[in-house]
């Protein structure tokens, strides 16, 4: 079966001879949902851009179901959707405009688009605020928008960066409620997080990525193992060198 992403030799170099990605090699297979860890600066965003076509890479491949997403991006372009971190819309549209446009962007018919808006809106409990601007949105209602708009093409591979930051406990679990269903529906999803209890609940398999290069990839299980230790905490405390802050060691160091 074709894979969702598959990124080989990967390399981002911006021109003050920074090196954002070092070789990246990655691959997520249809239907699968993986996880990309890592610290500030790792080069997740920039390997995400990449994917999505706002920025392009140095040198390397990049395929998205089978189309290349560099030199012939339209169809991988269509296939792909992202939901950034940052909060992005037009405060001066409505919440079913903005779902509106971006479904007009990527050629959907009048009626698909309202049918389609209407169905996110009540999927995300946003249908009484349809008629509003999003300047009057909370926080995160407008992550919830985010969300909807990245979904309204129905996109076979969904990227998530870090789509819970910020949110609190009620609407992060029922995100993740719709992400999982998504997920079991046959959408590929390829999630960037910080919280590590995230990804070990909606992951199928994670990689570690730092200074620019994949450390390490697999099911927990298999990280856990390779870095002999027993949690996904204590493998990224590794990964990043702060094995000190791990719940083993203050117990070992306060007995």
């Amino acid at each position: 079966m074709t894979p969702a992403l598959s990124v080989r030799d990967l390399v981002k170099r911006y021109p003050t001879g920074m090196e954002a990605l070092k070789g990246v090699s990655l691959e997520i297979g249809s239907g699968e949902f993986f996880g990309l860890l890592g610290p500030n600066g790792a080069g997740k965003s920039t390997m995400i851009h990449c994917v999505t076509g706002l920025a392009r890479p140095t040198s390397g491949r990049i395929e998205i179901f089978g189309h290349d997403a560099v030199n012939h991006y339209r169809a991988a372009r269509e296939a792909v959707a992202l939901a950034p971190q940052e909060i992005n819309l037009d405060m001066f549209l409505t919440l079913e405009e903005t779902l509106d446009l971006h479904g007009g962007y990527f050629g959907m018919s009048r009626a698909d688009r309202r049918e389609r808006a209407a169905e996110l809106l009540d999927a995300f409990s946003l249908t009484g605020k349809r008629h509003e601007r999003t300047r009057t949105l909370s926080g995160g209602m407008k992550g919830r928008l985010i969300l909807a708009r990245a979904l309204m093409h129905r996109p076979r591979l969904l990227i998530l960066d870090e789509p819970t930051a910020g949110v609190d406990i009620e609407l992060r679990l029922e995100l993740w409620q719709y992400i999982e269903r998504i997920n079991r529906e046959g959408t590929s999803i390829m999630l960037t997080t910080h919280y590590l209890e995230e990804a070990e609940r909606l992951c199928d398999r994670i990689a570690f990525i730092n200074h620019g290069e994949i450390a390490a990839q697999g099911t927990i299980p298999e990280l856990t193992a390779r870095y002999g230790v027993g949690t996904l905490e204590d493998a990224y405390l590794e990964l990043v060198g702060r094995q000190e802050l791990s719940r083993v060691h203050i117990e070992e160091t306060a007995a």
